[in-house]
């Protein structure tokens, strides 16, 4: 059975070992899995409060103009807003597919090649552009797997996303597996792994703290390509290598 201590000292080694070129594309990683989301704000009374009263004035204005308009018009606007919103989504999700998801590959490459054999070059990212067409069906499964256990409870959700976490890495190692051979991999190698992997995940409760504290400082120059480079170390440990 592998230890945490362990793995994660293997991928903290190696990590050191390319340091810069680890945090770049740690970096690219955490802004492909964030999605630019923007972190949770206060309560609508206290933002209220700290609005200028010349910006209230005008935003109660603006109220009572909507107001004022006829129904058809409302109507319109509001077909039109969400109109926008749904083109926005779908250009979010043709995004994810084609470009993010494959850079995602690139980007899990490039830690456990770092980890294996350090240092890596940072053009291992590029590689997640390779068998284009297999590395987009996979992952498009993967993610709707998961949403769709999400659905269903939250914990199977979770279960689902550490079975097959390693998909990322595989996909790349065993290119002529298919992606339901992909994912029954990588939910083979989780079997039995999943909660000391989650205990794992756990120990860099800390270091997020911290992250948190200098304003995700932390986290751009240690957390995330420690963690990363650690996940990396467990998919070794998991293949034998």
């Amino acid at each position: 059975m592998w230890e945490i201590k362990d793995v994660k000292a293997r991928g903290r080694a190696a990590f050191k070992a390319n340091y810069w070129v680890s945090v770049l594309v740690g970096f690219i990683l955490t802004l492909l899995i964030s999605g630019g989301t923007v972190a949770g704000r206060n309560s609508m009374s206290d933002t209220t409060e700290q609005v200028p009263s010349e910006v209230q004035s005008s935003l109660n204005e603006l109220g009572e103009a909507v107001d004022a308009l006829p129904e058809d018009t409302k109507a319109a606007i509001a077909l039109a807003l969400l109109g926008g919103f749904i083109v926005i989504l779908v250009i979010g999700i043709v995004l994810k597919i084609f470009v993010w998801n494959p850079i995602e590959v690139g980007c899990y490459r490039f830690f456990a090649k770092n980890v294996e054999h350090a240092p890596a070059p940072f053009g291992c990212v590029g590689e997640g552009f390779g068998n284009y067409g297999h590395v987009l069906v996979t992952l498009l499964v993967r993610d709707l797997l998961i949403i769709l256990w999400t659905l269903l409870l939250i914990v199977p959700g979770i279960m689902k996303a550490y079975s097959y976490q390693l998909v990322p890495y595989i996909i790349k190692d065993e290119p002529n597996l298919s992606a339901k051979e992909v994912l029954a991999r990588s939910s083979q190698l989780m079997y039995g792994n999943r909660w000391r992997a989650f205990l794992m995940d756990l120990s860099f409760i800390g270091w997020g703290l911290l992250g948190l504290l200098t304003f995700g400082i932390v986290n751009i120059f240690w957390t995330t390509p420690y963690f990363q480079s650690a996940q990396a170390a467990l998919y070794l440990e998991l293949t034998g290598r």
